[in-house]
């Protein structure tokens, strides 16, 4: 099918806590094949892996060991091939996560690296002399705390890492790197694979000079709980190179049918712009980045990011999410703005699964699911334990998937690696399972509202509304959300009554009353006017 991912719905699921079948409290992949039927029931297009090669699992499998080989926790190759066929079968695409920019230090690669600065493998890591006083080569800085630079005493220089130090960066200046990648992604792709999600997509290189970053010019007032967002990011990473690096890997996958790829835009300055960017024609199918995962819920924060994508990139294409493994749930995020739990949940499928371009749906947030509160003992996420009490951890989010009300939610037969607690076990899929009114069945019957209707691939033009109403058309579909807790009114004409999976609106005339977290979806029949 061509182009299968414009428009798609992707839904992500987190190995170690989807499905646990062999019993050891860790999801694997024999139990996501099992469950493969709830996400081809739920109407998505394809699912997305997050990594299960084989790791020390420092940062839970983001610290690659081995790039053709499965970990045994989540099972075998022959696993795998069973869950793309299976998946295949219903119908779904599958797309894996390659964590390209850096790999585990237990990597052989980097074993022979920092034995002498003279082996084969001596140029594949970015290493660097200290400066006369001993200290790191410049002021860049990890993303879990501390100088991106660690000192090894093999080599008696520095290697760099953004994120653990036992993740070390590879130095794709250096060809045969580029090569090597090139080859994995074959390996995979020659195995039946959809395409990827690529990891860091935007950090691949870093400035030949190593030079200083630069103070954010967000000016604080005072000292952030990570000291990473405190910096502008002009040299350690968003270098021109990358862009290369994604057009060679456009070619890689036009080389196989109906691929596609993905990239995660970790940048908070220009997130947007560079989504664009990265999309452009021959370079990434699609792009996503953090802009919609953070507290703002105001319709013109959605109206601006959606309009500056499509402005700034018309031959773009992004993907929208709300939430994914590194960020609080945003039923959690956003519950204020909701008048119930359901509410907000509901509100904010309808909402994404409504936008122009992809969509990615991060497991449990189909049965609005919340963050778990952990104590710290019970954390596993070294970010989390880093910066413990704030910024929150990613393990609040990585908790068990819940399939029932049973002990542990269904998941495992023995103690779960993250515990599932009374108010997650209450959001349940057996419990929603059929029931009307409950936001599983509101996600199935948007997604298939978005395939039926000019969701998928209409274009949308914003309309003049007052906060908290945000309204657009898509194609012949008016949309019109009421982004509170409180009731509102709108003045609508050209349009017939609600369609769809439509919540809390009335079209009564020329007036449309919302109820609280509305989300009301009305045709188009004639000249449209939209009055505050």
């Amino acid at each position: 099918m061509a182009e299968w991912w414009r428009g798609s719905v992707t839904y992500q699921v987190y190995p170690r806590s989807f499905q646990d079948d062999n019993g050891d409290g860790v999801g694997d992949l024999k139990g996501i094949t099992r469950r493969l039927d709830h996400i081809a029931a739920l109407g998505c297009d394809c699912v997305w892996l997050s990594p299960i090669f084989k790791s020390p699992m420092k940062d839970m499998g983001y610290d690659v060991s081995d790039y053709k080989d499965v970990d045994p926790v989540f099972g075998t190759l022959e696993d795998f091939d069973a869950l793309v066929a299976r998946a295949h079968a219903l119908g779904l695409k599958v797309i894996i996560d390659q964590v390209l920019n850096h790999c585990s230090d237990q990597h052989p690669f980097f074993a022979e690296s920092r034995k002498d600065r003279t082996n084969p493998k001596a140029d594949w890591f970015i290493w660097q002399d200290p400066r006369p006083d001993g200290t790191p080569p410049n002021n860049w800085l990890s993303v879990f705390g501390g100088p991106a630079w660690q000192w090894d005493a093999r080599r008696k220089q520095y290697y760099m890492h953004s994120f653990l130090p036992e993740q070390p960066e590879l130095n794709f200046r250096n060809p045969e790197v580029v090569d090597y990648m090139e080859g994995v992604l074959r390996f995979w792709l020659d195995r039946g694979v959809d395409g990827f999600r690529f990891d860091t997509v935007n950090y691949f290189y870093k400035d030949a000079l190593l030079r200083d970053d630069a103070a954010d010019y967000r000016v604080k007032k005072e000292p952030e709980g990570n000291p990473y967002g405190m910096q502008y990011h002009l040299f350690s990473k968003n270098q021109p190179e990358n862009l290369l690096w994604m057009e060679r890997i456009r070619r890689i996958l036009d080389d196989y049918p109906d691929r596609a790829s993905v990239g995660e835009m970790g940048e908070s300055h220009h997130a947007i712009a560079m989504m664009g960017q990265y999309t452009a024609p021959g370079r990434l199918h699609q792009c996503y980045s953090f802009e919609m995962m953070g507290y703002d819920y105001s319709a013109e924060f959605f109206r601006t990011r959606i309009s500056d994508f499509f402005k700034g990139a018309p031959e773009g294409w992004p993907m929208w999410a709300f939430s994914n493994h590194d960020v609080v749930r945003h039923a959690s995020r956003w519950a204020k703005h909701g008048v119930s739990q359901d509410a907000i949940a509901k509100q904010a499928g309808a909402l994404l699964l409504s936008f122009e371009g992809s969509i990615c749906l991060w497991q449990g947030e189909e049965i609005g699911q919340t963050d778990t509160q952990l104590d710290f003992e019970e954390l596993t996420d070294p970010q989390g334990i880093n910066f413990w009490p704030e910024p929150i951890g990613r393990d609040n989010t990585r908790t068990p998937m819940v399939w029932d009300d049973s002990a542990n939610g269904g998941f495992s037969t023995a103690t779960p690696w993250l515990p599932v607690k009374a108010p997650q076990l209450a959001r349940n899929v057996a419990a929603q399972d059929g029931a009307q009114g409950s936001v599983l069945e509101h996600y199935r019957a948007m997604l298939a509202f978005r395939k039926a209707s000019a969701l998928k691939d209409g274009k949308t033009t914003f309309l003049d509304t007052p906060e908290p109403i945000l309204a657009f058309t898509r194609g012949d579909l008016l949309c019109v959300f009421n982004l509170s807790p409180e009731g509102r009114s709108l003045g609508v004409e050209g349009v017939a009554s609600p369609v769809g999976p439509s919540l809390g609106g009335v079209l009564q005339g020329a007036k449309l009353s919302l109820a609280p977290n509305a989300a009301v979806f009305l045709p188009v029949t004639g000249t449209l006017s939209v009055s505050g």
